[in-house]
């Protein structure tokens, strides 16, 4: 279990990250969400699983606490192109990852700015398999009623056997006091209020840094929610990055230019 941060005696809140579950889901057609990116994340003693998607062909954005061990030396490596992760898929394509920056103002106090950028070298090959979703401008907001998708690999619930294969759920983004209300240190500039009412459909643990995908959008990050309810979670809101995210990857295209201090 990751990161269980103990707020209050009545109060604990819990990224999603770990096992990986997309509860009330269903499977989804094989290789049609080709922006999926699945990241392996080992230290000296665990290994963990997050999500991830694909912006361009190096870069991938996902969960800042998904990368942050509290000091803790991290390997990550990044596999696009799946669908039955435990399975050899031509398709795939395995990326270690030597490079990423989490966004400055990042604490896992409330998952503040949950937000991370990782530099794909080599690139990925895109095609029909693996290719890169759209993300918000800096004034685009996704509305309250709407209905988006998370995508993910993992259970089916909390006691059911692991799923190899891609899963995705349909969540409604909320009212935003609702999560003012029942979630610690949430902020509406920079998280998004998701979630379904009945607690039948949720993200959990190893959907952390999986896309919140609205009309074909990138709009949220997973994040964090209560452990005691599934409902609401809060997504990290992808627009209020956006000019972080734009000037991140204009400094990865700089470091790509042959004779620059950080090119190989």
């Amino acid at each position: 279990m990751l990161l269980l941060l103990l707020l209050t005696n009545a109060f604990v809140l819990l990224p999603w990250a770990g096992a990986g579950r997309i509860i009330g889901g269903t499977k989804v057609k094989a290789h049609s969400r080709p922006y999926m990116a699945y990241l392996k994340i080992e230290n000296s003693s665990d290994i963990y699983t997050c999500g991830g998607f694909l912006i361009r062909p190096d870069a991938v954005l996902s969960a800042a606490h998904c990368v942050d061990k509290k000091g803790r030396a991290v390997r990550v490596t990044v596999i696009l192109g799946a669908h039955n992760i435990n399975s050899r898929e031509r398709s795939q394509q395995k990326i270690r990852v030597r490079q990423w920056v989490i966004h400055p103002e990042y604490s896992h106090e409330g998952f503040k700015n949950d937000i991370v950028l990782l530099k794909l070298k080599p690139r990925a090959r895109i095609n029909k398999n693996v290719q890169f979703i759209s993300i918000p401008r800096r004034n685009e907001r996704v509305r309250e009623g709407a209905l988006c998708t998370v995508s993910g690999w993992g259970r089916t619930s909390d006691t059911g056997n692991k799923t190899n294969v891609m899963r995705e759920v349909k969540l409604k983004v909320q009212k935003e006091k609702i999560c003012q209300h029942r979630i610690p240190n949430y902020q509406p500039q920079s998280m998004i209020c998701v979630g379904d009412e009945n607690n039948k459909k949720a993200t959990s643990h190893g959907d952390s840094g999986g896309p919140l995908v609205c009309k074909k959008k990138a709009h949220g990050i997973v994040s964090h929610a209560l452990k005691e309810n599934r409902f609401p979670e809060a997504f990290t809101r992808i627009s209020h990055f956006e000019p972080w995210i734009r000037e991140q990857l204009t400094r990865f295209s700089l470091q790509d230019i042959p004779g620059s201090p950080s090119s190989d």
